[in-house]
């Protein structure tokens, strides 16, 4: 594996990666209208806690979180660039934004998983809270939890 690091975006231009890379991935490959993929936790890197993966230096992956509810953080917008997918790299992100939630107080960690990506997040000890598939921006999602 390259070396990796994951970062709490802390300047605007951190932020923009990020954007680059939710655009590339949601936007450009996935169909999403950029208008719903960018939102008002967006504004600023305060605005919500947002990461970048670094892999050698170089943005490979993003997401965020925010506060659900009590003890509840809700990931989010987690994208990872193409060309690095399969290498451990979002598996890589995720744990290091529930450390990050978890030493915040968090105890659950909640998630809105495309359903392609259902099984990503099982291995990682997720378990489905849907009944059934609900559409976000017109992809098929499941509601997924895990105890911090």
């Amino acid at each position: 594996m390259c070396d990796m690091k994951v970062v709490k975006i802390e300047t605007d231009e951190q932020l923009k990666d990020a954007f680059a890379i939710r655009v590339e991935v949601f936007v450009n490959e996935q169909g999403v209208p950029r208008e719903l993929e960018l939102d008002e936790l967006d504004v600023s890197p305060e605005a919500c806690n947002h990461f970048l993966l670094l892999e050698e230096e170089r943005p490979v992956a993003t997401g965020r979180f925010k506060n659900y509810e009590p003890s509840v953080a809700k990931m989010q917008r987690i994208a990872v660039l193409q060309s690095s997918r399969g290498l451990g790299v979002g598996k890589f992100l995720l744990l290091a934004m529930e450390a990050e939630a978890k030493s915040m107080g968090y105890r659950y960690s909640l998630l809105d998983a495309q359903c392609t990506a259902e099984d990503f997040y099982l291995k990682l000890g997720y378990v489905t809270e849907s009944e059934e598939p609900f559409l976000d921006a017109g992809i098929r999602h499941v509601r997924m939890r895990k105890s911090l």
